[in-house]
């Protein structure tokens, strides 16, 4: 008996080192490499949509997830407050998907993993394959990509979009062609797409490719121009739009943002480089103890990693590092991290934690490419096993998290609040009523693109009370066709939703509604709605 055991285990050790000895081998391997990181890649999409699905599973979606697929359902030049990119990807994504909410954890996901595979191939540009891998991996262990990428919006489809702009700047300046220069303006017309905030990237990108020492030779060559008339021209349609909708965008953005003083905007600079700089903490601190112990561990403490890269240094050893690509990296990454901040300071901005969230995707990569760092071979080992047992153990936790969210927080998220049940009950009432879909759905953002999202029927959202509304439905047409009114005390609009329904639609018939949510037992916040029924017009 004891013999099979010790065989068994034996077994088991020699499955482990052969894996270990192909992950080693893979990774470096002009070949296999890419196919190791297509792996690891796919498997982060599919086993953290599975985590944010048992996660998340108490609540509704993240209103800006809804509102984006509500955008989808249209395909406009503009939505009001943002460029139209993310609910095109998200009408695109809907068209073959169900509309449920496994699906919007798989699109975040699916918007990670594009990233990531972006990354790779920047990666590749700049460091060797090993050096790549491990910056693959600490994005993946870097919580924007996993529990901070559950919602997706502008912001988290800036995470394909920018790292496309930067490996499409890269190219370009290596080749210096009109090719480049297209590819380049197709990148930044498909980033501004997504969010203005991109200018900040765009404007980094611009100050980096001045600063560079090869400067000079791709100014003088013809893809910096080409890049610009090009992206300019792809731009057209929307800056037609823009100024049709009287620049609307800029308008919500400087009433929502800014601050009455620059001592505001230095305490949400703060806050905003603060938490930013803590997100990083876990993947770098991870690599920085794989590359630490994988030698450690093969050498019995004779390794001093510190030692070894201060060697390295002194006699200008510059392993797996191409230092003129690597500058492009550290440049961009520096500007946009001090830039934005000063930027808000400057212009007295109130700084949104998650305007960092596209922003710090190459801080990986920047530090791998340190040339002084040694990155031994059974380090990709070490920071793929921590991976594997953080996302495996995230797993097998998911239920009890999403109980523990409902205990801490269930009365103050609105992700609790029995919208979706709200949604259902609301297309029950309209259907009884008239015998027609339910066409439209008045409210604030939060409440009436789940209604959007979680109906049937799908109803066209629209907030009449908002200079920003998304141009997805005129107040007319609404009139014309009938729609559902809805406000709340729970939001802070509520007195600017009631003053319009009582104004607009005082005949309309007036209900309350109440909802509540039991997770296993827990129960969520009762509330309370006012619900108003315009009927169709003959």
């Amino acid at each position: 008996m004891t013999v099979t055991t010790v065989s068994h285990h034996s077994r088991r050790r020699s499955l482990l080192r052969r894996a270990a000895a192909w992950v080693v081998a893979s990774a470096g391997d002009a070949t296999a490499s890419g196919t190791l990181v297509a792996g690891l890649i796919a498997a982060h999409v599919v086993l953290w949509t599975a985590i944010l699905t048992l996660v998340k599973r108490a609540q509704d979606i993240h209103f800006d997830v809804a509102e984006a697929y509500a955008w989808g359902q249209q395909w406009l030049l503009g939505y009001g407050k943002h460029p139209p990119l993310s609910g095109w990807v998200a009408g695109i994504w809907f068209r073959m998907f169900p509309v449920a909410d496994w699906a919007t954890y798989a699109l975040a996901m699916t918007v990670v993993g594009f990233g990531m595979w972006i990354c790779w191939l920047i990666a590749l540009r700049v460091v060797d394959r090993r050096r790549a891998f491990l910056t693959v991996v600490m994005l993946a262990l870097y919580p924007i990509f996993n529990f901070k990428g559950y919602k997706y919006n502008a912001d988290l489809l800036q995470l394909a979009t920018l790292p496309l702009l930067v490996l499409a700047y890269l190219n370009a300046f290596e080749k210096r062609n009109v090719v480049s220069g297209l590819l380049l303006g197709l990148a930044a017309a498909a980033a501004l797409l997504t969010k203005y905030w991109v200018l900040t990237m765009i404007g980094a990108i611009g100050l980096t490719a001045l600063l560079h020492p090869q400067r000079v030779q791709f100014l003088r060559s013809p893809a910096p121009r080409v890049a610009i008339g090009s992206a300019l021209l792809l731009l057209t349609p929307h800056l037609w739009w823009l100024k049709q909708v009287d620049f609307l965008p800029l308008t919500y953005a400087g009433d929502i943002y800014e601050v009455k003083s620059r001592l505001q905007a230095l305490h949400s600079a703060v806050g905003y480089t603060n938490h930013n700089a803590a997100l990083l903490l876990l993947p770098v601190a991870l690599a920085a103890l794989a590359v630490w112990f994988a030698p450690w561990r093969s050498t019995k403490g004779r390794w001093n990693p510190l030692q070894a890269a201060a060697l390295n240094w002194s006699r200008g050893v510059n392993p797996g590092v191409r230092t003129s690509q690597a500058i492009h990296i550290w440049l961009i990454q520096i500007i946009v991290a001090i830039g934005p901040p000063l930027g808000g300071i400057a212009f007295a901005v109130s700084m949104k934690t998650d305007w960092g969230i596209p922003l710090f995707f190459l801080a990986p990569l920047a530090l791998v490419a340190i040339p002084a760092l040694r990155v031994p071979r059974t380090a990709v080992i070490w920071i793929a096993a921590m991976w594997f047992v953080l996302t495996g153990a995230i797993l097998a936790l998911s239920p009890l998290i999403a109980n523990d969210e409902m205990a801490r927080s269930a009365h103050t998220n609105p992700a609790y609040e029995a919208r979706s049940e709200l949604a259902r009950a609301l297309t029950t009432a309209w259907h009884t009523r008239f015998p027609s879909r339910w066409p439209a759905v008045a409210g604030t953002v939060k409440t009436a693109d789940l209604m959007t999202f979680y109906s049937p029927d799908h109803p066209t959202p629209f907030t009449p009370y908002e200079e920003w509304s998304s141009g997805l439905i005129t107040v007319d047409d609404a009139m014309r066709s009938g729609f559902i009114g809805i406000c709340t005390k729970a939001d802070w609009q509520y007195g600017e939703c009631v003053a319009w329904m009582k104004a607009h639609i005082p005949n309309a018939e007036r209900l309350d509604m109440t909802t509540r949510r039991f997770f296993h037992g827990t129960p969520g916040p009762v509330v309370s709605w006012e619900i108003y029924i315009a009927p169709p017009q003959r």
